[in-house]
């Protein structure tokens, strides 16, 4: 039978030597493998492991809960979410009320790439919106994040040399496997209804659309948050206010680049 992929998470309550080893033993006698494991935040480790019987999983779960050393947070099938916390030996911020935002800080560029890069694994239909001031790493994490996912990534309309918006697109670059970045500043306050129309056949393709500042990009159209999948917070620092009105007076209003084939 082939195994299966599982992940455990505890909390040390009673930390000793040996801990670890203990724990290490018990999966070793359920004949459960450990694919990965980290510390995850203060006082809690979290483990992927590999089992060829669910009756193993709860064997291990009925012996663990006898444990007064470690209490049990979380055994179940590995999310994305399970999956970045043992690689990066933290949880992904996440906001409380919106479940489909997340936080980042700009000294956690390498965690971001990596979040960004397994959603753009994912096949099908995905919209990102990325929220963050001038010159915080937006651009450039969503380009790297298209590297790591082995994506071709596509300038709709950018900022990122001289403001570029694009009005059709060639034949090769129409593919399920590249990554379509939009700017919702420069395509809602600079471009034509060429543009738009171009935005509007892109957003109905089984690809993977980021846009950046999502906020203005559905102020003056038919989208609405509903139609993202995921929003994304990038700062400086925690404490930093994305200001819309410092973000569009940044960008200016000369050196557009537009492109027709």
């Amino acid at each position: 039978m082939e195994k299966k992929e599982w992940y455990l998470e505890y909390e040390i309550q009673k930390n000793r030597p040996g801990l670890l080893g203990d724990i290490s033993s018990l999966l070793g006698m359920l004949k459960i493998n450990i694919v990965t494991i980290n510390g995850i935040d203060s006082g809690r480790r979290g483990l992927l492991i590999k089992a060829d019987e669910h009756e193993r999983i709860k064997r291990l779960e009925s012996i663990l809960k006898t444990m007064d050393t470690i209490k049990v947070i979380k055994l179940r099938e590995p999310k994305l979410m399970d999956r970045l916390a043992v690689r990066h030996g933290r949880y992904i911020q996440r906001d409380a009320d919106d479940k489909k935002t997340f936080r980042f800080i700009r000294d956690e560029l390498g965690v971001l790439v990596d979040f960004m890069a397994e959603l753009m694994k994912q096949e099908g239909h995905k919209v990102i919106g990325i929220r963050g001031m001038p010159r915080v790493g937006k651009t450039e994490s969503i380009v790297a994040a298209s590297v790591c996912a082995s994506k071709r990534w596509l300038f709709v309309s950018s900022t990122l040399l001289k403001q570029t918006i694009r009005n059709q697109l060639i034949e090769d670059e129409y593919s399920e496997n590249n990554v379509y970045i939009i700017d919702g500043i420069v395509s809602t306050r600079r471009a034509n209804e060429r543009h738009w129309q171009l935005i509007r056949e892109i957003m109905r393709m089984p690809t993977v659309k980021v846009i950046e500042h999502p906020d203005v990009f559905i102020q003056n159209t038919e989208y609405t948050m509903d139609d993202f999948d995921y929003i994304i917070e990038l700062r400086n620092d925690p404490n930093e206010e994305i200001n819309y009105e410092l973000v569009d007076s940044s960008l200016g209003g000369s050196d557009i680049v537009g492109f027709d084939f």
